[in-house]
Order: structure tokens, then sequence, then C-alpha cells
């Protein structure tokens, strides 16, 4: 399976270098880093983004994320697994990824959860993190970027 379109490739190569700059200013953020790979993991998941899910279930495995919890994130609702603060950003990321299928968007209740883990720093990284991932799953599922082959730090 190849993808419809190289997405490094023409003007592409300007807009991802602009889009993956962006994620690095997240990544460097206090947000925890093992926060933004479920993060990145779930909201693939909810896309249907099979490159992403694949990469970021790499990377949090490398990073020393445990076969478990990586095994349960989509079923986190009803796991034990997971911290309060954690629970609190996949629900936001849930509802700010189903932007669509949610009426009024994201719950004041879902955001209060969010604010009450999260400093107003990691909480802007938070929701900057749930737009970015998903603007990479979208590009990834529009263009058929096929899933399997990634390695970690592959983009390092």
């Amino acid at each position: 399976m190849n993808a419809r379109l190289n997405p490094f490739g023409a003007s592409g190569a300007q807009a991802l270098k602009h889009l993956t700059s962006a994620g690095r200013v997240i990544e460097e953020s206090t947000l925890p880093a093992v926060t933004q790979e479920l993060v990145k993991i779930r909201a693939s998941q909810i896309n249907g983004c099979g490159f992403c899910t694949d990469m970021h279930t790499k990377e949090a495995a490398e990073a020393g994320e445990t076969s478990l919890r990586l095994n349960l994130i989509a079923a986190w609702q009803d796991a034990t697994v997971f911290t309060e603060a954690e629970r609190a950003a996949l629900e936001l990321t849930e509802q700010g990824t189903r932007i669509a299928d949610a009426a009024g968007g994201v719950s004041d209740e879902v955001w209060d959860k969010a604010n009450k883990h999260f400093d107003e720093d990691q909480l802007a990284a938070l929701v900057y993190l749930i737009a970015i991932i998903n603007a990479f799953n979208r590009l990834n599922v529009i263009v058929r970027n096929p899933a399997g082959h990634y390695r970690p730090g592959q983009f390092a």
C-alpha cells in the first residue's frame, strides 16, 4: 500500500515543516510527555489514523510506556491504570476530537476537570496538542499514509 501523495514533497514540505515546528513547541512544554503520547494515541484511534497510531504507540513504548496501558487507551474510561490527570486529558481529547459530534463542543464539566489538573501553560499546550494531532491525523488519513513501518525516532 502506498500513500496517495507524498506529504513531504513540493509545497507540502513547507506546510509540514511549520506544523512539525508547532508540535515541537508542545513537546518542549511542561505538559508531561506521557500525557502527550496518550493524547496523540487516543486522537489517532478516534480518527482512524493508522500511521499516527503506529508512530505514537511505538514512541510511547520506546519511552517506557507499558503494554497494559497502551492496550487500554481505547477503553480508558473503564481502566484503572490511568491517573486522574491523564483521564481528564483523555476526556478533553475525545471531546476536542469529536467536535462535530458534540453539540456545543467541549463541555464546561470536561474543561473544568482538565483545568483542575493542569496549570494554564499545560492546559494551553494540551489544547494545541489536540489541535495539532488532529491536523496530522487528517493529513495522513486523506493521503492514506500506510501504517506499520514507523521506527521510533524516525523523524527526530
